[in-house]
């Protein structure tokens, strides 16, 4: 057996463990370990020691536990019920208010954390009822709460942006820029279609009765004290690092300290929820470490045994235009998102696909951006669908599995149409990036 039809073997046996639910990080390393020292014996362990110190020492991943911190304070800051009554009140009579209330609020609230599972959950239990309770149809309320609560995979400071970065060779704040745009428009698509629907059939989404008119200031004091302050963090993090007053993880740093001030002042910071924030922030940033870890070793082993070439081969076999190589791969990704989370097909299958790109020569920073846009879809396409389970789990029980899916797809045919939309303009992602670092 040839050295390359044996790295596509090793590549097959680790789809296979790990739909069996074996640690994915792990597999990596034990697959990587296993098969290289096959390909060049105990030299293999004396690169994962050196491997493993240089991830700890990645300048890129020192972003990664702060922003994690930043969203972890703020999630249990319980600043999202503040936020969403502000924005409730502020929508008034627009069709389908509390909707668009719901989608802002998740996509600030995305912003903020990054972290879809946390987004989902505190929108499941704050928005869904009150959508419920006002008549919306389970399906429309449903599909809007998984749908902007995975914005923040897209919208900066999005962690899985960094991972790219540090797998693609690629600046971070080049991504951000390039992301920032899609997805504003990705955000304004989801409001434009329920906005319509609602419009078009307000069966769906009911009208708010209201007893008596609330007061402009009344309103704008509620905006003042919720939106404004997350906002201003938001922004002041993002223009440090697009504008180049900081970098990523200095950024990051006093978006964390922003954090928990934003806490102190809303009197939510406790010594528990501070503990809680600091657990959850070492133990995923150890799994994205080792994650790194595996990656790498499973990937230097993969393309020792000629594994990319033959990929390489098969790619050019098919003698496609650069354009129809990038929607095939984008194809590829949207089907690994059946059975597989981002975090895998990033740590992956990335590695796998940047050669051919290269080959093709597309930009890997648009390439970056359609990922993100791509594996929005893997939240919310079953049989994986996490969105569609994390809103389950805390979900009244009239709402069934089956109506979150439904009401999960028109909004993945939007997430196409964006990804369209950046095939034919590809200068929505790449203008601000051009024209601020050019």
């Amino acid at each position: 057996m040839s050295e390359p039809m044996l790295g596509i073997i090793m590549l097959g046996i680790l789809v296979l463990v790990i739909l069996l639910g074996f640690p994915i990080a792990f597999t990596l390393i034990a697959m990587g370990l296993g098969f290289g020292y096959f390909a060049l014996g105990d030299i293999i362990f004396t690169l994962l020691v050196q491997r493993t110190y240089g991830v700890m020492s990645n300048d890129v991943l020192i972003a990664v536990p702060l922003f994690l911190f930043m969203g972890y304070v703020v999630e249990r800051a319980n600043i999202l019920d503040r936020l969403f009554y502000s924005l409730q009140m502020a929508a008034g009579n627009l069709p389908g208010s509390l909707a668009v209330a719901s989608l802002v609020t998740c996509a600030m609230f995305a912003t903020a954390t990054g972290i879809v599972g946390a987004v989902v959950t505190l929108m499941g239990l704050l928005a869904l009822p009150s959508m419920l309770r006002a008549g919306y149809d389970k399906r429309l309320a449903s599909g809007v709460i998984c749908a902007g609560g995975c914005l923040g995979i897209l919208i900066p400071p999005s962690i899985m942006l960094i991972l790219y970065a540090a797998m693609a060779g690629q600046s971070v704040v080049r991504l951000y820029a390039a992301a920032l745009f899609p997805g504003f428009m990705l955000a304004a698509l989801y409001i434009g279609y329920v906005i319509f629907r609602a419009w078009l059939n307000p069966a769906l989404a009911p009208p708010m009765q209201r007893t008596e008119k609330t007061p402009l200031g009344k309103v704008l004091w509620a905006l003042l004290t919720s939106f404004v302050p997350l906002f201003a963090l938001i922004v002041a993090v993002l223009g440090a690092i697009l504008f180049g007053l900081a970098t990523p993880h200095e950024a990051a740093a006093v978006g964390a300290l922003g954090a928990l001030l934003l806490a102190i002042a809303y009197r939510r910071l406790t010594w528990k929820g501070l503990k809680s924030s600091l657990f959850l922030t070492t133990r995923t940033t150890a799994m994205v470490c080792w994650l790194f870890v595996g990656s790498w070793i499973f990937s230097s082993v993969f393309s020792i045994l000629g594994g990319h070439h033959l990929i390489e081969q098969w790619a050019l076999a098919f003698n496609l235009s650069p354009l129809m190589m990038l929607i095939l791969i984008q194809l590829i990704i949207f089907i690994l998102g059946w059975p597989l989370e981002w975090t895998e097909i990033i740590i992956i299958f990335v590695p796998i696909f940047l050669p051919i790109i290269h080959l093709f020569g597309i930009d890997p920073l648009l390439f970056g951006i359609l990922i993100a846009l791509n594996i929005q879809t893997s939240f919310n396409t079953p049989p994986m669908a996490m969105a569609s389970y994390y809103l389950k789990g805390v979900a009244p029980s009239n709402v069934q599995l089956v109506d979150i899916f439904k009401g999960s797809i028109p909004f993945v045919g939007l997430v196409f149409i964006a990804m369209a939309m950046i095939y034919i303009f590809p200068d929505i992602a790449l203008w601000l990036p051009r024209t601020l670092y050019n």
